[in-house]
């Protein structure tokens, strides 16, 4: 969460004091929000639900997903994008990223098997994939493609929105998000009959409040409806998402500007597939190896991107373990319909993922940061890169970056 302020407060409020909590009222706030995001996503179709993670699920539901299917997953993401994948009774195939810590196009042309059905190219940490190459691929090969943006709420790809490339994209807007209601999440699509169908994932009652169609039968899921709470919050939080991107934009290429020289000595900027589009919610380093890594990010309150747990494959203990489900019966990794599936994994299967995560370093932008924090950040990167990649360097002395550490990246305003 980087900003919330009285316009929150005031909008919450009125909703209480309505006491028009539930979504089907007439005056929907999350019928409005969810006719402006699908508009300023460019697309036809948007769906509000509770949480990122159910709406990677009602997504692969819209798109027909389900046992005897493989779905392509990252290395590198949070682990609801591999388990979104087991709820809706299907494979998650794990594949390689690169050092864009997004997911390999290379490794995904590779991956591609018989049981093959979809990819999720995941935005992680508010970096975009290689679209034009995935969707090439894609298309060629047959594949879905559902956009994982969770973490990549408000920015882009060469001029068009991350979650509005794919056939079906999901976003995440809990507290840790660009834009935040709390908890919340979504789904947008063009596909008129998918959209039909994550609706009756996310409310099996939605037909029932909005009027019986013929189109499609209705379908049993557990639900998960969003309040107008959440929907009053997200209408003010999607009016201060372009500010607080394009402010995160400009601090880190002020950042990269002022620390490029810093190349000769070992310390390379990570790669990225749409640097004047992208969230920037980090700025990112490739350094030589792990010990310089670990070395380097303490100085700058950065963190080494391979320490960051459920984060890495090596982690998700529900899908090394082969525990799909809650009840056995229901296990996907146990259901006849996956038995030709890829359902075995090991904790060294994607090794170059984690050497390329192992030595990147990853530092938090902020909207809020001015002139002055980001001065000191680079003069401070300046310092931890010499202590760390200068052999005989000693400790820095006179490092600034205390005043950026005191001033945290989730305000509340």
């Amino acid at each position: 969460m980087y900003i919330v302020g009285d316009e929150e407060i005031e909008a919450i409020t009125k909703v209480l004091r309505s006491g028009a909590l539930f979504r089907y009222n007439g005056n929907s706030e999350c019928e409005r929000f969810e006719r402006r995001y699908a508009g300023w996503l460019g697309k036809r179709h948007f769906a509000l639900t509770v949480s990122g993670t159910y709406a990677l699920t009602a997504a692969m539901i819209g798109l027909g997903i389900g046992p005897g299917d493989e779905v392509l997953v990252p290395a590198h993401t949070y682990m609801a994008t591999a388990t979104s994948v087991l709820a809706v009774g299907a494979i998650p195939v794990i594949v390689d990223i690169d050092e864009t810590l997004t997911i390999s196009p290379d490794a995904v042309e590779n991956a591609i098997g018989p049981r093959t059905k979809a990819v999720i190219p995941v935005h992680m940490w508010g970096a975009a994939c290689n679209m034009d190459a995935i969707m090439r691929i894609a298309r060629r090969r047959s594949l879905l493609v559902i956009e994982d943006a969770c973490q990549g709420v408000g920015g882009g790809y060469h001029g068009r929105k991350l979650g509005a490339i794919g056939d079906a994209g999901a976003f995440s807007f809990n507290y840790f998000k660009n834009m935040t209601c709390g908890e919340g999440g979504g789904v947008v699509t063009d596909d008129d009959a998918v959209a039909e169908r994550v609706r009756c994932a996310i409310d099996p009652c939605h037909f029932y409040w909005q009027g019986r169609q013929d189109s499609l039968q209705p379908f049993a899921g557990n639900g998960g409806r969003a309040s107008e709470i959440m929907g009053a919050m997200l209408n003010v939080q999607l009016d201060r998402i372009d500010d607080v991107v394009a402010r995160m934009r400009q601090e880190r290429k002020r950042v990269l500007d002022g620390t490029r020289h810093l190349g000769n000595l070992g310390l390379q900027a990570t790669p990225m597939n749409s640097a004047d589009d992208d969230c920037a919610t980090h700025v990112m380093y490739l350094l030589p190896d792990s010990a310089a890594a670990h070395r380097f990010a303490p100085l700058v309150s950065g963190v080494v991107a391979g320490d960051t747990g459920r984060h890495n494959y090596t982690e998700w203990d529900q899908v090394l373990l082969g525990r799909g489900a809650a009840h056995p019966a229901m296990n996907p990794y146990e259901m006849p319909a996956n038995a030709e599936c890829r359902r075995h994994y090991s904790r060294d299967m994607c090794a170059l993922s984690l050497a390329i995560l192992s030595r990147t370093v990853m530092i938090p932008m902020h909207p809020r940061h001015g002139d002055r924090d980001i001065e000191d950040l680079v003069h401070d990167i300046d310092l931890a890169a010499r202590y760390a990649l200068e052999p005989g360097m000693s400790a820095p002395q006179g490092l600034r970056l205390s005043r950026v550490v005191d001033k945290q990246k989730f305000d509340v305003a």
